[in-house]
């Protein structure tokens, strides 16, 4: 189970990696092998401006659909649309090529309630 130390997590198993002012988020590698083999990411909520814990899309496997809920508030800027051809990046690469959105944060205070590595590791029990 691959979670690298230097990201934030929510408990929905999010990933967040903060560069600045924007948070690049995604699903996790547990995630992802939890959904199974990915085959549509939609999200609709660019230009949108978000809370924590709300809704910015949805991922569908072959058997099920989840929501992805956005792990800090702010204005999503960015969607993957590589993900539009090719949503089994999520699957191969959850951290690299199968991010998924970028938002430009509104309080960077809030990724300090985030996850480490550590305690991501402890809620999956891993």
């Amino acid at each position: 189970m691959n979670i690298p130390s230097e990201l934030k997590y929510s408990k929905d198993h999010e990933w967040v990696k903060i560069e600045g002012d924007i948070a690049i988020v995604g699903i996790t590698d547990f995630a992802q092998s939890e959904l199974g083999d990915i085959v549509y990411v939609e999200v609709e909520t660019v230009d949108e401006t978000l809370e924590a814990d709300e809704i910015f899309g949805t991922v569908e496997a072959v058997k099920t659909v989840s929501d992805l809920f956005l792990p800090i508030s702010g204005e999503i800027i960015e969607f993957n649309e590589s993900l539009e051809d090719d949503p089994e990046k999520v699957n191969t690469d959850p951290y690299g090529e199968g991010w998924m959105i970028k938002i430009k944060c509104s309080d960077l205070s809030e990724a300090d309630s985030l996850l480490s590595a550590e305690g991501y590791k402890e809620l999956i029990g891993a």
